[in-house]
């Protein structure tokens, strides 16, 4: 299944827009919703990754090189999260 670039690009901007216009509406509290998404989206991916033969066949021989893009990848947003918040003053 190929994902159009627009399938992801405009439902981000039609958040950030919504999210701009109703700034001033006080403040809205996400956090349950937005970790049960992330839940249910690992979840899917687990089940997506668990259905796929082929990929379970080949998954130890990039086991490795997945292992250290994870890493990286964790290690990079944790010190572009800490230099974002420095440079926008959140503690």
């Amino acid at each position: 299944m190929t994902v159009d670039l627009l399938t992801i690009v405009v439902p981000l901007i039609v958040g950030v827009l919504l999210g701009y216009l109703l700034r001033s509406k006080g403040k809205r509290n996400f956090n349950k919703a937005t970790f049960g998404i992330i839940i249910v989206l690992i979840f899917s991916l687990g089940f997506s990754i668990g259905s796929n033969n082929d990929l379970l066949i080949s998954l130890p021989k990039v086991g490795l090189n997945t292992a250290v893009m994870l890493v990286m990848v964790l290690l990079f947003s944790i010190l572009f999260v800490k230099i974002a918040r420095k440079a926008v003053g959140i503690k």
